[in-house]
């Protein structure tokens, strides 16, 4: 161990003390000036749930941030065979136990605050048990904690890479309950609010708990320290953004006017901002001038001052943040007094009526698609600007056709398809046909898996990177099954009938994790079913061309016998939901329209991946008769000679028998 290392592991205690201290005086000095603490008029919880309930709440975050940072650096960072891979799953199950604890106090804390009963108040615990089942906060707030307790088991159990991936997987699903805590339900901007919260989270707790987790393993890392750190840096980079983006994002809808930034919200808000400011310029600084020189043994100490210093801006931040969360904004936060019928069945005000330019001029952003968008889209080029640095080619249509289905992709789940979708099934249907069949076959085709196999190097030292991450889950027992020609077929056609006719169509409707996922379905199952017939990215064996047109025609003909079906069918979809919207129309009617765009969209895609099976049916067999003439004229067309040669003797044997 170096010296510099040594000082690390001598820092640990004095450095976490710091960043507990920095939480606190933010937090403290952040409810003082918003009042947030202050005693209400009505119904009093009591000082210690008023003070005590935002201090385990920035216990709750620091301890799910940790958990998540540590256990991804375990994924994706350090070599399994290094002593500090084990070290930090034992860090993130240490921080997961306290972030389940931490959990329940905040559900009892919360209860409390909002019941105005102090703890241990008479009638206290019967009427937290009917919080936790009967109001949908506290149903929020008990899963949260359920998660929390799901992750800290998982962790306990971490043996391998693959598992260390998967629970940072777990992990960062088990942050979702929270983010729905965030925003009223019934107010404006719910979905943004909620999705963009959630990124937010992932973001700091890839960002501050994989620095915190990295100071902490950092002793055990000896020779891989500069390597780990340079894979944490990239990964910070990615967190920075995600940070800086949903900030914006989250001002966005709670702070309407510049004025608005001179209330406690604001000044807050902007002392975070600050804050996060200050942390990307310490990690510019990281990244230009520390890190090369680590490689040589160089300016450690001077590495590890700047990691301090990080983290306890991060403490200052966190605390701001949490205190952020007990002051209410400047824009209103309570569900609308006189809600139209649009805005209790969604949150949302019913769009403007559609018309033909409205198809491309009104938009409802999701900040989880766009946030996909834009990593697809700059991990994409880079890949390819690492392939023509060491001059390799790639061909430029395939990075149009992958620029093209990124910006369907956006249009999908931000454009008008998603601001009228949750409404209109005839909207709703344009954006699920536009999902599974038109952004899939444009993605297919930019051959992403390819690109990265190509770009992204080999890890060499026991860690898993993006390349064995991703060879992973091709080569995977599941990853092949599903993306078997006749298992993705049957997925294509089968969660049709599975979603459109079973109560999942109602929870997509309704709550916006259903939404979120019905959209990451339709896109996977149409992306692994146009790889299995047309795909150019490896994968399990295609059958013969033939035998692809044939699957093709098959699954869209149950394709168009689902939307004959809507159009002649009379018993409407989600009825209660689509005659509730507001719009005045014959749902019906518009459920009918649905089913004749289901029918109607779905002949071109299929049409598009005949011609492309064909073109690629067509170049095989010209490749192959080139294999055979270029065999031919290096052995003197042998195969030929042999085959008349067979000829012969079957004439000769067939004269003597006669």
């Amino acid at each position: 161990m170096s010296t510099s290392d040594e000082v690390v592991s001598a820092w640990r205690r004095p450095l976490g003390a710091a960043v507990l201290a920095a939480t606190g005086i933010a937090l403290v000095a952040g409810l003082l000036l918003t009042g947030a603490a202050a005693a209400p008029v009505l119904a009093d919880p009591g000082r210690l749930v008023r003070w005590g309930l935002p201090v385990v709440r920035a216990v709750h975050d620091l301890a799910a941030a940790l958990t998540l940072g540590a256990m991804m650096l375990a994924a994706v960072a350090i070599p399994a065979t290094s002593p500090a891979w084990a070290r930090a799953v034992r860090v993130a199950a240490t921080a997961s136990v306290v972030w389940t604890l931490a959990a329940v106090a905040v559900l009892v804390g919360s209860y409390a605050d909002v019941a105005g009963q102090p703890l241990g108040s008479a009638g206290f615990g019967s009427q937290l048990g009917i919080f936790v089942t009967d109001i949908d906060y506290g149903r929020q707030l008990l899963l949260s904690a359920l998660f929390a307790a799901g992750v800290a088991t998982a962790t306990a159990a971490v043996r391998t890479t693959v598992a260390a991936g998967l629970v940072t997987l777990v992990a960062a699903v088990a942050l979702v309950p929270l983010s729905l805590t965030g925003h009223s339900a019934g107010a404006t901007g719910h979905e943004i609010a909620v999705s963009s919260w959630w990124l937010h989270v992932v973001g700091v707790s890839v960002w501050f708990g994989g620095l915190a987790a990295l100071v902490l393993v950092a002793s055990g890392l000896a020779d891989h320290l500069p390597a780990v750190v340079a894979r944490f840096s990239v990964l910070a980079g990615w967190g920075f953004a995600l940070v800086v983006a949903t900030g914006v994002a989250n001002a966005w809808v709670r702070v309407d006017l510049p004025g608005d930034l001179l209330t406690g919200y604001g000044l807050l808000l902007v002392g975070k901002s600050v804050a996060v400011v200050a942390l990307g310029a310490a990690g510019y600084v990281h990244r230009r001038r520390l890190l090369p020189a680590l490689d040589g043994g160089r300016r450690r100490a001077a590495f590890w001052r700047l990691v301090a210093g990080e983290l306890v801006v991060f403490g200052v931040a966190i605390g701001l943040a949490t205190a952020l969360g007990r002051t209410a904004p400047p824009v209103p936060d309570d569900p609308p007094a006189d809600p139209t019928p649009a805005q209790l069945l969604t949150g949302e005000p019913l769009p403007p009526p559609l018309t033909a330019s409205r198809w491309f001029t009104e938009w409802a952003p999701d900040a989880l698609w766009v946030a996909v968008a834009v990593a697809a889209v700059v991990a994409y080029l880079l890949g390819v600007r690492t392939l023509r640095a060491r001059g390799d080619r790639w061909p430029h249509h395939r990075t149009l056709l992958w620029a093209l289905g990124v910006l369907a992709l956006v249009y999908v789940t931000s454009g008008a398809p998603a601001a009228y979708g949750r409404t209109l099934f005839s909207a709703h249907m344009v954006g699920h046909m536009a999902l599974s069949m038109v952004v899939p076959l444009l993605l297919v085709f930019g051959a992403p898996v390819t690109l990265a196999l190509r770009a992204v190097p080999r890890r060499r030292d026991g860690s898993r990177g993006p390349r064995e991450w991703l060879l992973g889950a091709v080569e995977s027992r599941l990853g092949r099954f599903v993306a078997h020609p006749l298992v993705a077929a049957g997925l294509f056609a089968g969660s049709l009938v599975i979603f459109y006719y079973t109560p999942l169509f109602g929870l997509a409707l309704a709550t916006h994790v259903g939404h979120e996922l019905m959209m990451v379905h339709f896109l996977v199952v149409g992306y692994l079913f146009c790889q299995a017939l047309v795909g150019i990215d490896p994968g399990p064996s295609r059958p013969a061309f033939p035998l692809r047109l044939l699957l093709l025609f098959v699954t869209m003909a149950f394709h168009a016998f689902f939307g004959v079906a809507l159009v002649g069918g009379e018993t409407l979809l989600e009825a209660t939901w689509f005659s509730s919207t507001g719009w005045g129309i014959d749902a019906l009617a518009d459920q009918q329209t649905g089913g004749a765009i289901a029918w109607g969209i779905g002949e071109l895609p299929t049409l598009a991946l005949a011609l492309v099976v064909a073109v690629q049916w067509s170049r095989s067999d010209d490749r192959e008769n080139r294999r055979r003439d270029r065999a031919a004229d290096r052995d003197d067309d042998a195969e030929l000679a042999e085959y008349n040669a067979m000829l012969a003797r079957l004439g000769d044997r067939s004269g003597r028998d006669a």
